[in-house]
């Protein structure tokens, strides 16, 4: 049995380090992907025309199918199509617990932290602005 574990950016790393579950993430049987590669789309030319690198990969127990023509290097986009079907399955089993739904509550706890903090500073600017007489 293969664990793919979804990679997140260096950002996100550093300050929520510990804080996220990722014990919930579903693990992914190869025997249980069904993956083709096609023909890509869209600017390029005609090596997009003429190459298969553009990898479609379905899940077969749920039906999840995950379409990746990000680069125009196979290997790369085989990875990122495991990537993007392991936080679908992730989003649709758990939920409110999933890896992507609790770094998003994440950002939105730091930027409610600066909001608050900016606003404490603005109040405390205009208070020793109207203690000193300045306008």
């Amino acid at each position: 049995m293969i664990r793919l574990i979804r990679t997140i950016s260096t950002r996100s790393v550093l300050y929520a380090k510990g804080t996220i579950d990722r014990s919930r993430v579903p693990a992914v049987n190869e025997e249980d992907l069904e993956e083709m590669f096609v023909k890509g789309h869209g600017p390029g030319g005609s090596a997009v025309n003429t190459t298969s690198n553009c990898v479609v990969l379905k899940h077969r127990p749920t039906g999840i199918v995950v379409k990746c023509h990000s680069s125009r290097w196979l290997d790369v986009n085989r990875k990122t199509a495991r990537e993007l079907l392991l936080t679908k399955l992730d989003n649709m089993i758990n939920g409110e617990m999933s890896v992507e739904n609790q770094m998003k509550s994440l950002e939105e706890k730091k930027s409610s932290n600066m909001d608050r903090k900016k606003r404490k500073l603005r109040e405390l600017k205009e208070k020793w602005k109207e203690r000193e007489n300045i306008k």
